[in-house]
């Protein structure tokens, strides 16, 4: 088997890499990014989804078996400054890789990295949603993530062999700060290597999400591609909701990594952390993803944050010089 996966070089594919060479020891692993690099893979192939030209020849070299899409501006903050980069890269750029699959190798599984941010407005209803939720997205970046959710959803009426996963908020070691776990995670981190004042800024702290362990979506996306490996699963063509069904108010998120730390801390909001639009809860229904792909969230969110806050001192003491003396 043969499994392609773009933006293998960035936070989720940096997990995923490992958990496939596991789940699939006999596979050849392929990336695909604009440099070309292998990124922990067996080979890599220069695949720039804005040139479209270009994507079936690419696959048609890289004969791959399935196609895990994980490559997408997935920064909300950058996709209010940039909206329509977003769009070209979330929509433009998955459609044009999804045509290629259909063109050049139409055996081939395609595996959609979508987000839970799609449902957007519809949290408003303060249940758990299901994939039956009217998606309605309230930031540009999840505009685009829905916009090619349906597309995506579409073309499987067409021949393409598709699956869309729907992970909700998700982090994990190697994040970008750009995230809230891992902004905060940083920020202490900082404080305690006396590179920081013991000031931690913040956006909207009265906010509820249903996090998961980045290892638990990987999972997810193991559980999808042994899924499409039988043409007759009932994965195929389908979207499914990766959630842990609990939410958690992202203050008490900071509460708990400050406690991990032996730090004072004075919390300050920032207004340029705050989102125009915003959504005040977020709970998912994952019932479908534990039927058809027997996946369930395992990874104990207490053990997340330990681990994404060890991992920001390590890269603190790598990277930053140390307080002068």
């Amino acid at each position: 088997m043969r499994i392609l996966v773009t933006g293998a070089g960035g936070f989720v594919g940096g997990h995923l890499i490992p958990r496939l060479r596991a789940a699939f020891p006999e596979a050849m692993l392929l990336a695909a990014s604009r440099s070309g690099a292998a990124n922990g893979c067996d080979e890599g192939f220069a695949l720039d989804l804005l040139r479209t030209d270009e994507l079936a020849a690419v696959l048609r070299e890289a004969r791959p078996d399935t196609v895990v899409h994980l490559a997408a501006q997935a920064n909300v903050q950058l996709g209010f400054a940039d909206s329509l980069g977003t769009w070209k890269i979330n929509l433009l750029g998955t459609l044009a890789l999804a045509d290629a699959v259909r063109q050049a190798v139409p055996q081939a599984g395609f595996i959609q990295a979508s987000s839970a941010e799609v449902y957007g407005l519809s949290f408003q209803s303060g249940t758990a949603l299901t994939e039956d939720a009217p998606l309605r997205p309230a930031n540009p970046y999840a505009a685009s993530k829905a916009a090619a959710d349906l597309a995506i959803g579409e073309m499987t009426l067409r021949g393409l062999r598709a699956v869309r996963l729907r992970p909700f908020t998700h982090t994990g070691r190697g994040q970008s700060p750009g995230f809230v776990v891992s902004a905060f995670a940083r920020q202490i981190a900082l404080i305690e290597a006396g590179q920081q004042e013991p000031v931690i800024k913040v956006g909207a702290l009265d906010r509820w999400r249903d996090f998961l362990d980045v290892g638990d979506v990987c999972g997810a996306y193991v559980a999808a591609i042994d899924a499409l490996r039988d043409p007759a699963s009932p994965a195929s063509g389908a979207a499914f909701n990766i959630a842990s069904g609990h939410m958690v108010r992202v203050g008490d998120v900071l509460s708990q990594l400050v406690a991990l730390s032996s730090v004072q801390v004075t919390v300050q909001e920032e207004q340029t952390l705050l989102r125009p639009t915003d959504v005040i809860s977020t709970l998912g229904n994952s019932d479908a993803a534990r039927r058809v792909l027997h996946w369930q969230p395992r990874v104990p969110f207490a053990e997340t944050l330990q681990a994404v806050l060890e991992d920001w001192r390590q890269r603190v003491r790598q990277v930053e010089p140390p307080p002068a003396r």
